[in-house]
């Protein structure tokens, strides 16, 4: 079985959301049996909506359960090293335009690039695994191929996290 690995604060994000899924099924319930006892189920909107909501509550409960047995947890606030590895914060330069990105390397189930944070699976994260600052990568993106320089590897744990 694969690990996934994910930060510690991404671990409590996910049970917080798993455990308000949960707590939500009571509600969802109720308003099936409440719908149900409008009548004709094939032009009960009320019903079709809380079978919807039923069906996508139970899919993202299964979904974070089914993967919570996998994840590997890791403390990022203790992280060190010179390469780029989960929980590092790396800046790139763009070898053709100059722009400067800055990332911080994350497991798939918490990575937002809106909020400076990528997957260590994403094509930008595999490329820099393991690279050190002043090492170059090329990563084929939507917009076509992109080469970077690594300008730092840095840890700043949790105070790195937008």
């Amino acid at each position: 079985m694969n690990r996934i690995p994910i930060s510690v604060e991404g671990y409590k994000r996910l049970e917080k959301e798993l455990d308000e899924l949960k707590k939500e099924r009571p509600a969802v319930i109720q308003a099936i049996k409440e719908a149900r006892e409008e009548g004709d189920l094939r032009e009960n909107a009320g019903y079709d909506a809380a079978r919807e909501r039923q069906g996508l509550l139970e899919a993202r409960i299964s979904h974070i359960e089914s993967r919570m047995i996998r994840f590997d947890v890791i403390d990022i606030d203790t992280l060190q090293s010179d390469r780029a590895v989960f929980g590092a914060t790396v800046t790139l330069e763009d070898m053709d335009t100059g722009d400067q990105k800055t990332y911080t390397l994350l497991g798939p189930d918490e990575a937002d690039h809106t909020k400076g944070t990528i997957s260590i699976e994403s094509p930008v994260g595999r490329a820099l695994l393991g690279k050190r600052e002043g090492d170059e990568i090329s990563v084929q993106v939507p917009k076509g191929r992109v080469d970077y320089e690594v300008v730092s590897v840095t840890f700043q744990g949790t105070a790195g996290l937008k």
